[in-house]
């Protein structure tokens, strides 16, 4: 376990050579003890919803769950991501954040970081660009590049590596946009690449229990079936009670 910690944070400090946004806490440990900071906080994050904190609400409940994120995050000068492709990717832009929360994203204040998660990262990240533009328009910059407004914008962070990210941009800039419409993120890629993809496994949600009822949970991404996690309660089903009776539960198989 302290090799992990050790590899986690030398992949994350090197990071930090040239950026400020990192979601380890082990490289803010190593940063502050290995650098002196000091006082200093090393680097910063966003709040940023994943795939249980979507699918906890089911997915009638979809909209719900991003009407959600935008009352807890949006502000002024505040952004914040919300992974959009539990189910699928493409009505999550043009029919909930483009049309039935439209009115709210453009008035909230802050950004709206809007984050796919599975799916050929090339095609994915063209087709999204190219729909939040004709939901929310574009402006054109100094070079000729479709900007998205501000208060929208998209993160990559599935399938990135140094490998991966120049096709990514190139097929941004090949179709219009400006790369300041897309940040990215990298998690194992800064590492030997021996993760949970090595096996293709990883482990997810697949049941929550809410005022004492349990209900299945899942993904099912559109642009990757194979994304698709399992529901219900896995295995033999046993479950074990958190010390606080009245909140949480888990499934073990």
């Amino acid at each position: 376990m302290r090799r992990v910690r050790e590899t986690v944070a030398l992949g994350s400090l090197a990071h930090l050579v040239n950026f400020a946004g990192t979601d380890s806490m082990t490289a803010l440990i190593a940063a502050s003890r290995w650098y002196q900071m000091g006082d200093d906080m090393p680097a910063f994050s966003i709040p940023a919803a994943e795939h249980s904190t979507m699918t906890a609400w089911g997915r009638d409940g979809e909209t719900a769950a991003f009407h959600n994120m935008i009352e807890q995050f949006g502000g002024t000068d505040k952004a914040f991501s919300v992974v959009s492709d539990s189910y699928d990717l493409w009505n999550a832009i043009d029919n909930i954040w483009g049309d039935a929360l439209k009115d709210e994203v453009e008035n909230m204040g802050g950004t709206l970081v809007i984050r796919p998660d599975s799916g050929e990262p090339t095609k994915v990240v063209r087709e999204a660009l190219e729909r939040l533009a004709l939901k929310f328009g574009t402006t054109v910059n100094s070079k000729g590049y479709k900007v998205l407004p501000d208060y929208v914008r998209i993160i990559q962070g599935d399938g990135i590596s140094s490998q991966s990210l120049s096709k990514i941009i190139d097929v941004i800039i090949k179709a219009g946009f400006s790369i300041e419409n897309v940040t990215f993120g990298m998690g194992g890629g800064l590492l030997q690449q021996v993760n949970r993809d090595t096996m293709s496994w990883a482990m997810k949600s697949s049941a929550i229990c809410i005022d004492g009822t349990w209900k299945d949970i899942y993904k099912d991404p559109i642009t990757s079936r194979s994304k698709r996690s399992k529901k219900g309660t896995i295995g033999t089903g046993t479950r074990w009670q958190w010390p606080d009776q009245n909140h949480k539960r888990a499934s073990i198989g």
